[in-house]
């Protein structure tokens, strides 16, 4: 079982690693970083299945050009984990093009000893 360090070190990565391939538009890695059931409430208010937002991802609806990191919190218990991440991020969403100070708040659960994320929730801070 890994230690809570690890855990921490571990679900890090995974975030970077999302923003990565946001910003490659490489839904093929993002897929294995979220759960089927994922969803991603966004600014709006529209909650949008992981399917969705794959597919506009991939059809260009929703681009991402750069990602810069200013702040992670992760809090882990068991099997269970959340995360608070904050970036700075340009992209092009709908049509709404700009760079928003984006806060995510992540969900994430342990299956079969990898985590993966469960829920975000985005915001501006």
């Amino acid at each position: 079982m890994p230690t809570p360090v690890e855990d921490e070190a571990a679900i890090r990565a995974l975030y970077g690693d999302m923003h990565r391939a946001m910003v490659a538009a490489d839904t093929v890695t993002l897929a294995t970083l979220l759960t089927e059931d994922f969803h991603l409430v966004h600014m709006t208010g529209y909650d949008q299945p992981r399917a969705e937002w794959l597919a506009h991802i991939d059809a260009g609806r929703m681009r991402y050009f750069a990602s810069r990191e200013e702040r992670v919190a992760v809090r882990v218990d068991s099997d269970r984990a959340q995360l608070t991440g904050c970036n700075q991020v340009k992209a092009d969403i709908w049509g709404a093009r700009g760079t928003w100070p984006l806060q995510l708040d992540i969900r994430l659960i342990r299956r079969g000893g990898r985590w993966q994320m469960a829920s975000a929730r985005a915001s501006t801070y």
